[in-house]
């Protein structure tokens, strides 16, 4: 497995300058954000499409640092009941493959997206409970007349383009939130969909990060994973649940909160998330997402990193010497 960063927590930093910072750090690969929520301040698709120059300049850059693209990121809503809002997703998640192609990267990372309660409806609208019963059938059109037919076509398109690795990471709020819900979208959409796996939004639902790897690995469905942890307040928890819509900062009043690798479930669950991975099959990149309100950029990266260099491995299993 290889160590990389989502880059999205340099992006004050020129491209050049930030390469050379994680790559210092010890990173070997890079996942790049092309636009809507994450940005596009190191990977603009219209720029690179457009100029062959600055595209090789681009892949140079990357590749004279030993460094390795792990997959480019779109996350956005292209689902949005606000058409413009759509439209600009959708415009950014094209794109996205478009430039996969052209950098020979195999994995497009995003989100499954989030409809409203009906086509003229101004919000997304995410169903977590099955009465009164128009929230079945609210769930029903979801899934039937937006979600499926859209991420059909659209794997269609990057079928074409070369894409056939549609990452979606597990976020609440959006139509594919856990283990089941993105094996739905998979069964109705084709085995190009997969998992951007990132335990952090599975914690604090309750779910086993462990048995999650097990349950997608025997489909084959984790194409990237993004180390993140988590921190449950079980004092929290115990009085008002893992449902929790106070602001990130109000961090002594939350059920829970995002932490650098290791500050939330401890070394022996990464290790356990790692052997999970390495006995699913997953032999890729561990791509750190840096989202801790209580460290500074560089030291909660480089905390991840060393906790993350001990863990990973890095040579081939050894033969059954044993049995």
């Amino acid at each position: 497995m290889k160590l990389g960063v989502f880059t999205v927590l340099y992006q004050d930093l020129p491209f050049e300058e930030m390469l050379d910072k994680v790559r210092e750090m010890g990173i070997e690969a890079i996942e790049l954000g092309t636009g809507n929520y994450p940005g596009n301040k190191h990977c603009n698709p219209d720029e690179l499409l457009e100029n062959s120059m600055k595209l090789k300049e681009f892949q140079r850059a990357i590749e004279s640092r030993g460094l390795t693209i792990s997959g480019l990121s779109f996350h956005g809503n292209p689902l949005h009941p606000d058409k413009k809002f759509a439209a600009e997703s959708h415009d950014v998640w094209r794109k996205t493959v478009l430039l996969a192609e052209r950098l020979g990267v195999s994995v497009v990372n995003g989100f499954s997206g989030c409809p409203g309660d009906h086509p003229n409806a101004k919000y997304p609208n995410w169903v977590t409970c099955s009465w009164p019963p128009e929230y079945m059938e609210l769930l029903e059109w979801q899934w039937n007349e937006v979600t499926i037919p859209y991420w059909r076509e659209e794997a269609k398109f990057a079928k074409l383009h070369g894409v056939n690795k549609i990452a979606f990471e597990m976020h609440p709020g959006f139509i594919v939130y856990n283990p089941e819900t993105l094996l739905k979208l998979r069964e109705n959409v084709g085995p190009s969909i997969g998992a951007n796996f990132d335990p952090s939004h599975l914690i604090w639902q309750g779910i086993d990060p462990v048995e999650a790897i097990k349950k997608l690995g025997r489909e084959n469905a984790i194409f990237h994973v993004h180390a993140k942890d988590t921190y449950l307040d079980q004092a929290n928890i115990q009085v008002n649940g893992v449902l929790d819509t106070k602001h990130y900062s109000k961090i002594l009043d939350r059920s829970w909160t995002f932490r650098s690798v290791g500050y939330g479930q401890g070394e022996k669950v990464w290790k356990d998330i790692v052997s999970a991975l390495r006995a699913a099959g997953y032999d890729y990149v561990l791509s750190i997402e840096h989202e801790d309100m209580l460290a500074s950029i560089d030291e909660g990266l480089g905390k991840a990193v060393s906790l993350l260099k001990q863990i990973l491995f890095k040579e081939e299993v050894a033969e059954m010497w044993w049995a």
